[in-house]
């Protein structure tokens, strides 16, 4: 599919349930299919302001999320149940994405979850959205990159349709689990995504600047799906005070940051959507344009680097159990601009997914094993240099598929 820009996307749906009766107590999903007509109004309302993008109710219906809520063994029926009853009400007037978003869960050794497992999670309800027949694929609400990775990678096993990437982020331009936005984006586009952006967290104000420095770095579309401002209270009631005038009256400057992709969340309405639709039809949809100026961008988890293309491999360290002694050898290189680990054989891959978090350089793998080296990238949560034999055809898909820079 061909995405034509600039897109609408919906509008808020958790506080819009809330207001049509969702009072708690049981998953969002299992509410909706217990009450189908209050999403269908919702969805109808949106499209009728302008909508060019409905989200299927699926925010929470991965396996994690609905046990939380005593639901077993329901992640393929609720998915394509949910998914099924967006469909219908788009109707061919709308395309529908299937939402995705957080388990939750934490890799090791930070948690004890690990990146397979992280990965079926998430392969099983892109699975059933597939199965159902969404059009495209929205993974929102991240604050955890090795979650978004994981989302990406399920999907891309059973499908080729678009990918949407949405953080969320602190007014530091980092995640709550400290993961630079910029860096998410480098990532997760040379991953092979579609479109990247910020939503829900902030109001549109906010959101601007850290949609302005995405810019310096995207090759894809961005995405601005900001709050109706932040949520406040009053007399024991949550409101959000950014009215719809006033939202869409920052859609010239996103458009001007690169974003192609626009909608709203907590907090929005039809009303907000239907102000943006009025707002696009003065704007124009500038392409990303990037300038690396000639530099490699890389990134670990939490930050981004820009190195030159002139680089030369200094010192190889083992991938043993004193991986983490190396970092910190290595971080104490003032001449190193990046650290080259050499993998030789699976047990290795222990000690990389137990000392990965404490690699602050740009990595580097040294490696003449293709299922080797494509085991370590699943694992490692950065963009990754390569160095080693492996000729060009086994390299491409790893590329393709991983991001790395060969």
């Amino acid at each position: 599919m061909e995405l034509h820009f600039p897109i609408l996307l919906d509008g808020a749906t958790g506080t819009e349930l809330q207001k049509r009766g969702y009072r708690g107590g049981i998953s969002a999903e299992q509410w909706v299919l217990e009450h189908p007509d209050a999403i269908t109004d919702l969805h109808n309302n949106y499209i009728e302001a302008g909508s060019d993008v409905l989200y299927a109710p699926t925010f929470g219906a991965n396996r994690v999320k609905l046990e939380e809520y005593g639901v077993f063994n329901q992640v393929p029926e609720y998915n394509r149940r949910l998914a099924k009853i967006a469909l219908d009400n788009a109707e061919g007037r709308a395309l529908v994405a299937g939402d995705i978003s957080q388990t939750g869960k934490f890799l090791k050794p930070i948690g004890n979850t690990t990146f397979r497992e992280m990965l079926e999670i998430y392969r099983e309800q892109a699975e059933a959205l597939e199965e159902a027949g969404v059009d495209l694929y929205a993974v929102e609400t991240m604050t955890n990159l090795a979650e978004a990775r994981a989302a990406v990678l399920a999907i891309r096993q059973i499908s080729d349709k678009p990918i949407m990437v949405c953080f969320t982020c602190e007014a530091n331009g980092r995640t709550m689990m400290g993961n630079d936005i910029a860096a998410a984006l480098v990532i997760l586009q040379n991953m092979g995504i579609d479109a990247f952006g910020l939503n829900c967290s902030t109001g549109p104000d906010q959101m601007l600047p850290h949609i302005q420095r995405l810019q310096k770095y995207a090759e894809v579309p961005l995405i601005a799906k900001p709050n109706a401002g932040m949520p406040k209270t009053k007399n024991g009631e949550t409101y959000y005070d950014c009215g719809p005038e006033e939202l869409a009256s920052y859609v010239k400057d996103l458009a001007a940051a690169g974003v192609g992709i626009f909608g709203s969340c907590c907090g929005s309405t039809e009303e907000h959507i239907r102000a943006i639709h009025r707002e696009l039809q003065n704007v124009e949809f500038l392409p990303p344009h990037p300038d690396f100026q000639g530099k490699i961008p890389l990134a670990t988890e939490k930050n981004l680097y820009l190195l030159p293309t002139d680089l030369e491999i200094g010192k190889i360290y083992p991938c043993d159990e004193h991986l983490e002694d190396s970092c910190e050898e290595a971080e104490e290189d003032d001449e190193a601009l990046f650290m080259t680990i050499e993998l030789k054989a699976e047990e290795e891959l222990d000690h990389l997914e137990d000392f990965q978090y404490a690699i602050s350089l740009p990595l580097c793998i040294l490696c003449n094993d293709a299922s080797l080296l494509e085991q370590a990238l699943e694992i490692y949560q950065g963009r990754v240099l390569y160095a080693g034999d492996l000729p060009e055809e086994e390299l491409l898909p790893l590329a393709n598929r991983y991001g790395l820079v060969i």
